[in-house]
Protein backbone atom coordinates (compact mmCIF):
# COMPACT_ATOMS: atom_id res chain seq x y z
CA UNK A 1 0.00 0.00 0.00
CA UNK A 2 1.00 3.57 -0.68
CA UNK A 3 -0.30 6.18 1.75
CA UNK A 4 -0.74 9.91 1.32
CA UNK A 5 -0.14 11.34 4.79
CA UNK A 6 -1.69 14.75 5.49
CA UNK A 7 -1.80 16.88 8.61
CA UNK A 8 -2.75 20.37 9.75
CA UNK A 9 -4.59 21.43 6.61
CA UNK A 10 -6.27 24.22 8.58
CA UNK A 11 -8.92 25.23 6.08
CA UNK A 12 -6.37 26.11 3.38
CA UNK A 13 -8.06 24.97 0.18
CA UNK A 14 -5.37 26.17 -2.21
CA UNK A 15 -2.66 24.28 -0.35
CA UNK A 16 -4.72 21.12 -0.24
CA UNK A 17 -5.53 21.31 -3.95
CA UNK A 18 -1.83 21.72 -4.77
CA UNK A 19 -0.97 18.65 -2.67
CA UNK A 20 -3.67 16.55 -4.28
CA UNK A 21 -2.58 17.61 -7.76
CA UNK A 22 1.07 16.77 -7.11
CA UNK A 23 0.29 13.49 -5.34
CA UNK A 24 -2.16 12.23 -7.96
CA UNK A 25 -1.41 8.61 -8.87
CA UNK A 26 1.13 8.23 -6.03
CA UNK A 27 -1.14 6.77 -3.33
CA UNK A 28 -3.81 4.17 -2.63
CA UNK A 29 -5.13 5.47 0.70
CA UNK A 30 -5.20 8.82 2.50
CA UNK A 31 -4.42 9.15 6.20
CA UNK A 32 -4.74 12.38 8.15
CA UNK A 33 -3.23 13.40 11.49
CA UNK A 34 -5.94 15.97 12.22
CA UNK A 35 -6.54 19.73 12.23
CA UNK A 36 -8.54 19.76 9.04
CA UNK A 37 -9.96 23.15 10.03
CA UNK A 38 -8.85 26.23 11.98
CA UNK A 39 -6.95 29.36 10.90
CA UNK A 40 -7.78 29.13 7.18
CA UNK A 41 -10.65 30.63 5.17
CA UNK A 42 -12.22 27.48 3.64
CA UNK A 43 -13.15 25.08 6.46
CA UNK A 44 -16.25 23.77 4.69
CA UNK A 45 -14.60 23.19 1.33
CA UNK A 46 -11.59 21.46 2.91
CA UNK A 47 -13.79 19.29 5.14
CA UNK A 48 -15.86 18.26 2.14
CA UNK A 49 -12.72 17.41 0.18
CA UNK A 50 -11.46 15.27 3.07
CA UNK A 51 -14.82 13.53 3.37
CA UNK A 52 -14.67 12.59 -0.31
CA UNK A 53 -11.23 11.02 0.18
CA UNK A 54 -12.54 8.72 2.95
CA UNK A 55 -9.30 8.85 4.91
CA UNK A 56 -8.19 7.13 8.05
CA UNK A 57 -8.18 10.19 10.31
CA UNK A 58 -7.78 11.25 13.93
CA UNK A 59 -9.14 14.49 15.36
CA UNK A 60 -6.97 17.49 16.11
CA UNK A 61 -7.35 20.19 18.72
CA UNK A 62 -8.84 22.57 16.14
CA UNK A 63 -11.63 20.13 15.40
CA UNK A 64 -12.43 20.21 19.10
CA UNK A 65 -12.22 24.01 19.14
CA UNK A 66 -14.54 24.34 16.16
CA UNK A 67 -17.10 22.11 17.87
CA UNK A 68 -16.96 23.80 21.28
CA UNK A 69 -15.35 20.73 22.88
CA UNK A 70 -12.39 22.58 24.40
CA UNK A 71 -11.93 25.65 26.58
CA UNK A 72 -10.79 28.38 24.17
CA UNK A 73 -9.01 30.19 26.97
CA UNK A 74 -6.29 27.58 26.38
CA UNK A 75 -5.75 29.02 22.88
CA UNK A 76 -3.81 32.19 22.15
CA UNK A 77 -6.08 35.15 21.27
CA UNK A 78 -5.50 34.89 17.50
CA UNK A 79 -6.15 31.14 17.41
CA UNK A 80 -9.26 31.71 19.54
CA UNK A 81 -10.55 34.35 17.11
CA UNK A 82 -10.00 32.02 14.16
CA UNK A 83 -11.61 29.11 16.01
CA UNK A 84 -14.74 31.14 16.75
CA UNK A 85 -14.94 32.28 13.13
CA UNK A 86 -14.61 28.67 11.97
CA UNK A 87 -17.27 27.54 14.43
CA UNK A 88 -19.70 30.12 13.06
CA UNK A 89 -19.25 29.25 9.37
CA UNK A 90 -19.19 25.44 9.47
CA UNK A 91 -22.26 23.75 8.03
CA UNK A 92 -24.24 21.31 10.13
CA UNK A 93 -23.17 18.42 7.90
CA UNK A 94 -19.49 19.25 8.21
CA UNK A 95 -19.80 19.76 11.95
CA UNK A 96 -21.26 16.28 12.25
CA UNK A 97 -18.43 14.78 10.19
CA UNK A 98 -15.82 16.47 12.39
CA UNK A 99 -17.66 15.38 15.54
CA UNK A 100 -17.41 11.73 14.50
CA UNK A 101 -13.65 11.77 13.88
CA UNK A 102 -12.09 9.47 16.49
CA UNK A 103 -9.50 10.35 19.09
CA UNK A 104 -6.06 8.91 18.43
CA UNK A 105 -4.11 6.75 18.62
CA UNK A 106 -5.34 4.58 15.76
CA UNK A 107 -3.38 1.39 15.15
CA UNK A 108 -3.13 -0.86 12.12
CA UNK A 109 -0.63 -3.47 11.02
CA UNK A 110 1.60 -0.97 9.19
CA UNK A 111 1.61 2.19 11.33
CA UNK A 112 0.11 4.13 14.22
CA UNK A 113 -1.72 7.43 13.74
CA UNK A 114 -1.95 10.27 16.29
CA UNK A 115 -2.40 14.02 16.29
CA UNK A 116 -0.08 15.12 19.10
CA UNK A 117 1.54 12.06 20.66
CA UNK A 118 0.82 8.51 21.74
CA UNK A 119 0.40 9.74 25.31
CA UNK A 120 -1.72 12.86 24.76
CA UNK A 121 -3.53 13.95 21.60
CA UNK A 122 -2.76 17.61 22.42
CA UNK A 123 0.95 17.21 23.25
CA UNK A 124 3.48 19.07 21.11
CA UNK A 125 6.45 16.82 20.32
CA UNK A 126 9.12 19.45 19.82
CA UNK A 127 12.24 17.97 21.35
CA UNK A 128 13.82 14.54 21.47
CA UNK A 129 13.21 13.87 25.17
CA UNK A 130 9.46 14.32 24.77
CA UNK A 131 9.50 12.14 21.67
CA UNK A 132 11.38 9.35 23.48
CA UNK A 133 8.65 9.08 26.11
CA UNK A 134 6.06 8.67 23.37
CA UNK A 135 8.14 6.23 21.33
CA UNK A 136 8.54 3.88 24.30
CA UNK A 137 4.85 3.02 23.98
CA UNK A 138 4.82 2.74 20.18
CA UNK A 139 3.69 -0.72 19.05
CA UNK A 140 4.68 -0.20 15.41
CA UNK A 141 7.93 0.81 13.75
CA UNK A 142 6.20 3.86 12.24
CA UNK A 143 3.96 6.38 14.00
CA UNK A 144 2.63 9.40 12.12
CA UNK A 145 1.92 12.57 14.08
CA UNK A 146 1.19 16.23 13.42
CA UNK A 147 0.29 19.24 15.57
CA UNK A 148 3.70 20.99 15.45
CA UNK A 149 3.53 21.93 11.74
CA UNK A 150 7.19 20.93 11.41
CA UNK A 151 8.11 18.34 8.80
CA UNK A 152 10.52 15.68 10.07
CA UNK A 153 10.30 13.61 13.24
CA UNK A 154 12.33 11.40 15.54
CA UNK A 155 13.87 7.92 15.63
CA UNK A 156 14.96 5.50 18.34
CA UNK A 157 17.43 2.88 17.13
CA UNK A 158 17.42 -0.74 18.23
CA UNK A 159 20.46 -0.13 20.45
CA UNK A 160 18.77 2.77 22.27
CA UNK A 161 20.40 5.66 20.47
CA UNK A 162 18.01 8.34 19.25
CA UNK A 163 17.96 11.18 16.81
CA UNK A 164 15.97 13.93 15.13
CA UNK A 165 14.76 13.51 11.57
CA UNK A 166 15.29 16.79 9.78
CA UNK A 167 14.67 16.47 6.04
CA UNK A 168 16.31 19.31 4.15
CA UNK A 169 14.30 20.04 1.04
CA UNK A 170 15.94 22.95 -0.70
CA UNK A 171 13.95 25.68 -2.40
CA UNK A 172 13.58 24.44 -5.94
CA UNK A 173 13.58 20.79 -4.80
CA UNK A 174 10.42 19.01 -3.78
CA UNK A 175 11.35 15.73 -2.11
CA UNK A 176 13.45 14.19 0.65
CA UNK A 177 13.57 10.50 1.45
CA UNK A 178 13.89 8.23 4.48
CA UNK A 179 14.34 4.45 4.48
CA UNK A 180 12.56 2.69 7.35
CA UNK A 181 14.43 -0.06 9.20
CA UNK A 182 11.76 -2.13 11.02
CA UNK A 183 14.20 -2.82 13.87
CA UNK A 184 13.91 0.83 14.89
CA UNK A 185 10.98 3.05 15.88
CA UNK A 186 10.09 6.24 14.04
CA UNK A 187 7.85 9.23 14.71
CA UNK A 188 7.15 10.78 11.32
CA UNK A 189 5.64 14.26 10.96
CA UNK A 190 4.43 14.99 7.41
CA UNK A 191 4.46 18.71 8.16
CA UNK A 192 1.55 21.05 7.66
CA UNK A 193 -0.41 21.25 4.43
CA UNK A 194 -2.00 24.58 5.22
CA UNK A 195 0.27 26.44 7.64
CA UNK A 196 3.90 25.23 7.74
CA UNK A 197 6.05 26.47 10.62
CA UNK A 198 9.47 25.22 9.56
CA UNK A 199 10.39 28.36 7.62
CA UNK A 200 9.34 26.82 4.30
CA UNK A 201 5.98 28.24 3.18
CA UNK A 202 5.31 25.42 0.71
CA UNK A 203 2.61 22.90 1.55
CA UNK A 204 4.08 19.78 3.18
CA UNK A 205 3.01 16.15 3.14
CA UNK A 206 4.40 12.59 3.05
CA UNK A 207 4.06 9.60 0.77
CA UNK A 208 4.59 6.37 2.72
CA UNK A 209 5.38 3.33 0.58
CA UNK A 210 4.75 0.59 3.12
CA UNK A 211 6.01 -2.37 1.11
CA UNK A 212 9.25 -0.59 0.21
CA UNK A 213 9.53 0.82 3.76
CA UNK A 214 10.16 4.26 2.31
CA UNK A 215 8.99 7.68 3.51
CA UNK A 216 9.04 10.47 0.95
CA UNK A 217 8.90 13.95 2.48
CA UNK A 218 7.26 16.24 -0.06
CA UNK A 219 6.75 19.99 -0.60
CA UNK A 220 4.70 21.83 -3.20
CA UNK A 221 4.15 25.48 -4.04
CA UNK A 222 0.61 26.83 -3.93
CA UNK A 223 -0.95 30.27 -4.61
CA UNK A 224 -0.77 31.46 -1.02
CA UNK A 225 -1.70 35.01 -2.01
CA UNK A 226 -5.13 33.68 -2.99
CA UNK A 227 -5.50 32.16 0.47
CA UNK A 228 -4.32 35.38 2.10
CA UNK A 229 -6.85 37.44 0.11
CA UNK A 230 -9.64 35.15 1.29
CA UNK A 231 -8.47 35.54 4.88
CA UNK A 232 -8.48 39.32 4.57
CA UNK A 233 -12.02 39.22 3.20
CA UNK A 234 -13.10 36.96 6.08
CA UNK A 235 -11.63 39.38 8.63
CA UNK A 236 -9.16 36.86 10.06
CA UNK A 237 -6.21 38.22 12.10
CA UNK A 238 -3.42 39.87 10.05
CA UNK A 239 -0.70 37.89 11.83
CA UNK A 240 -2.26 34.60 10.72
CA UNK A 241 -2.33 35.98 7.18
CA UNK A 242 1.28 37.16 7.17
CA UNK A 243 2.73 33.97 8.66
CA UNK A 244 1.73 31.94 5.58
CA UNK A 245 4.31 33.81 3.52
CA UNK A 246 6.98 33.34 6.18
CA UNK A 247 6.34 29.66 6.83
CA UNK A 248 6.40 30.06 10.60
Amino acid sequence: MRYLVLSDIHGNLEAMQAVMDQARGEFDQVICCGDIVGYGPNPNEVTEAIRDLKPLVVRGNHEKAALGMVDLSLFNPLAKQAALWTRNVLTAENREYLRLIPTGPIYNSEFTLVHGSLLDEDEYLIDRDEALLSLKSAPNAVTFFGHTHIQGGFVVLEDGRSGVLNPVIRQGAFEGELSIDPRHKYLINPGSVGQPRDYDPRAAYVIYQAEQQRVRYMRVDYPLQTTQEKMVKAGLPPYLIDRLRLGR
